[in-house]
């Protein structure tokens, strides 16, 4: 069940019982396939400076991310997605390593209006292969890796291979997986190429709504 209480913010929920059990299942079933893939886990910070994604997003996260002004004059938000993280990670720790392979699970925050299966605070589920000597093996990869995952909860789903994403960091069309039977709701994956690498997030919390 989820449930909604005094005191908790808009567009945030507390997730118990069945439910609960389901998220978590999802979650550890698509970890186990990353590994098997030969993917580490990362565990990223909640907390961020601002700048990671001034010039990385697209207009629309920009304007909904959380964002404030720490205690050192610093302009700070709370987490609007995994990748660009990943990106600076390319960039730094492993900057003259090729093909790593990383997934992570991570809650996200935007400030938009809550419906289901879009809340202000989310749940991504990632995998990024960062600096890969073969982009195309990558990409081939991933997309297999995206749709056994799927068909672990739905037959119903639908790839788009090739597609507009919204995030300013993607170098070429990017990929989708959406589920019909969630009507407005139904893209539950959006990935594609950037400068350092190829990836994808999968939404947990429109997972969720599957039957």
């Amino acid at each position: 069940m989820e449930y909604k209480i005094d005191g908790t913010y808009k567009g945030t929920r507390i997730i118990l019982g069945e439910l609960a059990v389901k998220k978590r299942e999802i979650i550890s079933s698509f970890s186990m396939l990353a590994e098997q893939m030969g993917y580490e886990e990362v565990f990223l910070p909640t907390i961020e400076l601002a700048d990671v994604y001034v010039n990385k997003a697209g207009k629309e996260i920009l304007g909904q991310m959380f964002e404030w002004e720490d205690k050192g004059r610093r302009q700070v938000c709370l987490r609007p997605e995994g990748t660009a993280t990943c990106q600076l990670l390319a960039k730094s720790l492993f900057k003259f390593n090729k093909d790593v392979k990383l997934f992570y699970t991570v809650q996200c925050f935007r400030y938009e209006q809550p419906q289901a299966g879009r809340y202000r605070e989310f749940t991504q589920f990632g995998v990024e292969w960062l600096n890969p000597s073969d982009i195309e093996a990558a990409r081939d990869e991933l997309l297999w890796m995206a749709e056994e995952c799927i068909k672990c909860l739905t037959d119903n789903y639908e790839l788009n291979s090739s597609v507009k994403r919204g995030l300013a960091y993607y170098v070429e069309d990017g990929f989708e997986i959406s589920c019909p039977e969630l009507g407005a709701q139904k893209q539950v994956l959006g990935g594609g190429r950037y400068d350092e690498g190829i990836g994808y997030a999968f939404g947990v919390d429109r997972l969720l709504l599957l039957k």
